[in-house]
Formats: C-alpha cells, structure tokens, sequence
C-alpha cells in the first residue's frame, strides 16, 4: 500500500497537487457499491496532506482561463446566493436539514442528541462519568423532552473554560449506526488541537471525490476552523487531512489533464 503524501501551501495548492499527482499514482478500481456504482475510477491507496496556511484567499481552485475549464466550486455554492438557497458553509455549521436528507454535516455537528444511558446518567448528575453543563439553548438544548449537543459550541466552551492542552476535543461526524445507511457520511470526523496560540484541524474522509468534494469540503471546514479560533480567542492554524479513499471519477479524468496541461 502506497502512502501518498503532499505538502501545501494552502488549499488551492493542496487541490493541485492532488490532482497532479492522482493522473499518476492513482490506481484504477472498479466502484462496487454507491455513487457512480459500476464505473471505475482512480483512487489513492492512502492519502495524507499538511496545509501550513489554509486560510489564504481565494479558498477554491485556481483554473486559468487558458485551461478552458470552469471552477469545480462555484463561489456561490460556498457562500450562497444565485440558484443556490442553501450555502455550504451552511451545511456544515447549521443543523438545518431538507427533506429527504438523511444526514447533513451541520445537523451531525450541532444538533446531536444525548441518549440513553449518557441521558440517564446525565439526569442523575453522575458526575463521575458526564461532564454535566447547564441546559443553556446554545451548548445544550433541549427540543421535544429531546436533549441536544452542539459540539462546535461544547468544544469551544470546553477550551475557553479548561485551557488548551486537551486531547479530548473531537468533532464526531460518524455514527456506528451509519453502516445501514446506502450512503453514509464521507466526512467521519475533525480532531482539533490549539498550540503555539492557534487552531489546527485534522481530517478524516473515509471516501472522497478530489474533482469538486475536496475543495469545496475544505473551504467550508476552513470557515468553521476560523469561527472557533475566533469565539476561543486564538489564530486560525493549519490543517492535516487524510482519507483512504480520495479519488477521481472517470467524467472528471479528461478536465483533470486538462488544468494539468497532461493532454
């Protein structure tokens, strides 16, 4: 199994290379299940990024108009406007879900429910096990008889009231239960560590399209990473992003060798 490993300056650069070098080091597979289902595609074995400046303008993809190619991420898909009625930033920092959607990021991120036996021991006041915090409608909320996390708002509460060196401060996308989903969240989680008086996010994608996935997923994670640096009181930091699964549809190989001048 290779390990692919890149270096960035910031996300557009981090784009390009992934694209660069996907043309040729990725291998060819054929897709089993889920999207696109009996195409092929190419697809790093393992791919691993450092990005020392991810919050450097513009966030989406530099395509020359030599290249003759649109932008993979249109700039109001991000922000919003245009036909566009929801942004992505969006979807990723809000718990508003359409119907038909089984999941959003956003919903994942700041509407998780507290159930079971984390309720029973959280109407106890078992102290020993839950780290109980007031029922405040912004941290913890409660809709229905239904308690609610917001783990954007816990993690940044947690690091302005205790400090910075703190292990403990993932944002959990994924669910065991997700395994009956036909199409389970790509995005898993976002561990996040404050050092040298910034904030830095890793990233774990289990599946991910690099063509238009990657930046416009990243560019809106970056949102949120200078959100929180901004409500904790620190610099916005780097960013390191794996997935074992990044890879490239076969619609998107031609347009790829375009912006790469591989034709």
């Amino acid at each position: 199994m290779n390990i692919h490993k890149i270096n960035a300056r910031d996300l557009p650069d981090l784009w390009f290379q992934a694209v660069h070098d996907i043309l040729d080091c990725g291998k060819r597979f054929l897709i089993d299940r889920g999207s696109y289902s009996g195409q092929t595609r190419l697809e790093y074995d393992y791919f691993i990024a450092h990005v020392k400046y991810p919050g450097t303008q513009p966030l989406l993809p530099d395509i020359p108009p030599a290249c003759g190619i649109p932008n993979p991420v249109e700039e109001e898909y991000l922000l919003g406007g245009g036909k566009y009625k929801r942004s992505y930033v969006e979807y990723i920092m809000t718990g508003h879900k359409e119907p038909g959607e089984s999941y959003t990021y956003g919903e994942r991120l700041t509407k998780a429910p507290i159930t079971g036996e984390k309720r029973i021991w959280w109407d106890r006041e078992n102290k020993e096990i839950i780290d109980r915090r007031e029922v405040d409608g912004k941290i913890v909320f409660e809709e229905n008889g239904i308690l609610y996390l917001n783990q954007i708002e816990w993690v940044i509460d947690t690091y302005r009231k205790y400090g910075e060196r703190n292990n403990q401060m993932v944002l959990q996308v994924a669910h065991p239960t997700d395994l009956t989903l036909l199409d389970p969240p790509c995005l898993r989680s976002i561990d996040t560590r404050i050092q040298e008086g910034q904030l830095s996010f890793f990233v774990y994608f289990r599946s991910w399209d690099l063509w238009g996935g990657l930046p416009a997923n990243l560019a809106g994670i970056q949102f949120l990473k200078e959100y929180m640096a901004g409500q904790i009181g620190v610099e916005d930091g780097e960013m390191i992003v794996e997935s074992k699964g990044l890879h490239l549809y076969g619609y998107a190989e031609d347009l790829a060798k375009l912006r790469c001048m591989k034709v």
